[in-house]
């Protein structure tokens, strides 16, 4: 454990004290004073009237806070136009209304929105640096979580009218899907009611791991889900004819802070991308959202299943749901209810969410790395709170050793018969091969191939297996006219089972191993889109400019197929989109740009079926991002509480200035370079530095306030392995000259 020593100016000694470590009550209160409540409000007849409420959490000290989507951007649901913020000024008492914030970056699929405040309570506007420096909290590495660790919950178990709490629990499960991976939830039995989604969850060291999520839909009115809280009708009394804040049920699931880095990276920077190119259409539907072809897999291989399966043996670990959609928006609520042997199984059910896919596809959900016990499972998908599909498969018995097929891939051929390619884009051209492995098979059995394009046949065979028990396989589609770009799928068959299925897409010409879909990708820097095209390409561009425009070509890419942009600085993404493809099949200069570029290295990746095709990169200035922009997310975060020795009451209005490793205490002549970083106490004593400690590097520290004796301390340091440190500091009243 570190000591500093405490000494007045001139060097007489004080007093000692040592920082605390792990999780302990200073942690939960510098929690609770970066949780905030967040009220969506809509205004009506010079009256703000509450549209919808969450949680949120300050991320990072000028007024960045992370929450759900669901209840902050405007839907029809939540169709309020301003955004209230509360903050904890005693943590014993309910949150104080205290700022107005704006919409910084959003997901509305992952559910996940940063705000930024910008605004004071009456509206005014607040400059740049002038915002007092908030309490936030660190962001933890949620993929190291495991089964049954610790998580604690922050939040507000009312509509603002009570004081921030702490939910304790465990993880009792992770939810993979494709947005997401293996771990796009955690589950957990903390008991967390409807307001505080959006929150924040924490690990044992009092990082942020994940926030909690809940969806609302239509469901009938209760006191649980929805509140009636302002007379909206002016009759002088609050009953169901006035207006309902949906608040939603109790929540199970978490959506790991990972998914949420690259919006809070691009509010950080204040990174917005645009697409400027017009589309030819937007394949928008007003058909209902559906699902279909529900089928078992016991493992995921790029997103589609490894092989079909119509029973588990015991001990299964690993064991997936695959479904075809249609339809799917972000404002679509799904849901997936599972029962073994009759009885709702909580752990691998999924509660309502929000739609984080695309419009159309192939999704899957389930889980490894965990037990799954014996029984007949029983998997129910709601959409919009009602039942659309189900399937059923048991779990038990002995190891499985029917036969099957697996592990589809696609590609071309070479002249020697070998199949080359990425296994899951080919290029147009006149035949597909795919290439798969069987395993337990006998001779005679039968069995076929059926292929589709855009969910219509278009080839199909059958036959009498003859190739042995074990090995690998290839099988070809050559269609009339070709293959053309767009989506396609293979089902293999024995016996008239479906035992494999795989998709793949078709899009540009023959490129080498990946197609030549995305082509002639540059940079240029323009005032305006009317100017981008004719603007010279750059890779580097050595001073400030307004904007930078990515532009591309593009080849032979169907209408619907899914295209994904992610845009990084300095190797970290910033931006992260997947989108259905609404333009012509082939064309020029596709156009994207950023406004405002700080210095840094940028790279814009194009990707189509998770394979990168094109990457397009440039640097802005030095090629580097300012020192420490980003600073607040790694390193060790210092704070803590200063107090009068006499009354130990907090003192507010503190300065505390961290020196440069480069100067001591007794060196510190108050100039900017010897500053290393500022902090203020609040009106309770307490202060955070918005800039974290580098791990093993001495500072030194001033403590200053009209009326006490100031303090210094030099040579204090931490670990790489500490990464929040709280102390307490106690003045003493007088003056020097006294």
């Amino acid at each position: 454990m570190n000591k500093l020593s405490i000494y007045v100016l001139g060097g007489l000694l004080l007093s000692l004290f040592a920082p605390s470590f792990g999780f302990a009550q200073t942690d939960l209160d510098a929690i609770k004073r970066a949780t905030v409540f967040i009220y969506q409000v809509q205004s009506l007849a010079n009256d703000l009237v509450v549209k919808c409420v969450s949680t949120g959490t300050i991320v990072s000290a000028d007024g960045l806070i992370v929450t759900n989507a669901h209840s902050v951007v405007p839907s029809q649901t939540c169709d309020g136009e301003t955004l209230i913020v509360s903050m904890n000024v005693d943590l014993n008492e309910p949150p104080v209304p205290k700022y107005r914030a704006e919409i910084a970056n959003a997901d509305q699929g992952l559910d996940i929105a940063v705000l930024r405040i910008t605004r004071e309570l009456d509206g005014r506007t607040i400059a740049a640096g002038a915002l007092p420096v908030l309490p936030f909290v660190g962001i933890g590495a949620s993929a190291d979580l495991g089964i049954d660790d610790n998580v604690f919950v922050s939040g507000y178990r009312d509509i603002g009218n009570q004081a921030v709490t702490i939910a304790r629990g465990t993880i009792t499960a992770f939810i993979s899907e494709p947005r997401g991976g293996t771990r796009a939830w955690f589950k957990t039995r903390a008991e967390l009611p409807g307001t505080m989604s959006g929150g924040g969850a924490y690990d044992s060291l009092g990082q942020l791991i994940g926030i909690p999520t809940s969806a609302k839909y239509g469901r009938p009115v209760t006191e649980d889900s929805c509140r009636f809280i302002e007379d909206t009708t002016g009759d002088g009394l609050i009953n169901s004819s006035d207006h309902c804040v949906p608040t939603g049920d109790f929540i199970s699931t978490i959506r790991p802070i990972r998914l949420a880095q690259s919006l809070i990276r691009g509010a950080a920077l204040d990174l917005r991308v645009q697409i400027h190119t017009v589309p030819a259409s937007m394949l928008l539907s007003s058909e209902p959202p559906t699902v279909s072809r529900l089928i078992f897999s016991p493992s995921v291989v790029d997103g589609l299943p490894s092989t079909v399966v119509g029973a588990m043996p015991a001990n299964t670990n690993s064991l997936y749901l695959f479904f075809d959609y249609r339809n799917m928006t972000p404002e679509t609520v799904y849901e997936l209810r599972v029962t073994r042997d009759g009885i709702p199984d909580a752990t691998f059910s999924l509660p309502p969410v929000h739609w984080s896919g695309g419009q159309n596809g192939l999704w899957y959900i389930g889980s490894r790395d965990q037990p799954w016990p014996n029984g007949a499972y029983q998997f129910t998908l709601l959409l919009n709170g009602l039942a659309a599909a189900s399937q059923r498969i048991v779990v038990g018995g002995g190891a499985d050793n029917s036969a099957r097929f697996s592990n589809i891939v696609f590609g071309l051929l070479d002249n020697h018969g070998n199949l080359i390619g990425n296994g899951y884009i080919l290029p147009i051209g006149t035949i597909a091969y795919a290439r798969f492995l069987y395993a337990n098979l006998r001779d005679g059995t039968p069995w076929s191939t059926i292929w589709y394009y855009g969910g219509a046949e278009v080839g199909r065979s059958n036959d009498i297996w003859s190739r042995g028990a074990n090995g690998s396989d290839v099988v070809q589609l050559r269609p009339l006219g070709g293959l053309i770009p767009g989506k396609y799928r293979l089902e293999l068959y024995l016996d008239r089972v479906l035992s494999a299925t795989s998709d793949f897409v078709v899009a540009g010409s023959t490129g080498g191993p990946l197609p030549a879909v995305f082509s002639n990708g540059r940079y240029v820097s323009a005032s305006s889109v009317f100017d981008a095209r004719d603007s010279i390409a750059s890779s580097a561009f050595t001073e400030a400019v307004p904007s930078i425009f990515a532009l591309f070509d593009w080849q032979e890419i169907a209408a619907g197929t899914d295209w994904t942009v992610r845009w990084l600085v300095d190797d970290l993404p910033f931006f992260e989109s997947t989108y259905a493809w609404v333009t012509v099949e082939s064309g020029s200069d596709f156009m994207l740009s950023v406004d405002s570029p700080p210095d840094g290295n940028y790279q814009l990746q194009l990707l189509v079926n998770n394979l990168q095709i094109l990457a397009i990169e440039g640097t802005v200035g030095i090629g580097q991002l300012p020192i420490d922009r980003l600073a607040e997310y790694e390193g060790t975060l210092l704070r803590g509480r200063v107090l009068d020795a006499a009354t130990l009451n907090g003192i507010a209005n503190v300065t505390i200035v961290l020196i440069s490793e480069d100067y001591s205490a007794s060196e510190f002549e108050w100039k900017e370079e010897q500053v290393f970083a500022t902090s203020m106490t609040d009106r309770n004593g307490d202060f955070q530095f918005a800039r974290p400690l580098a791990a093993d590097t001495p500072y030194s520290v001033i403590v200053a306030a009209d009326g006490y004796l100031p303090l210094a301390a030099d040579s204090f340091q931490f670990g790489a392995d500490q990464r929040a440190v709280d102390i307490t500091m106690e003045l003493v009243r007088g003056y020097l000259n006294d």
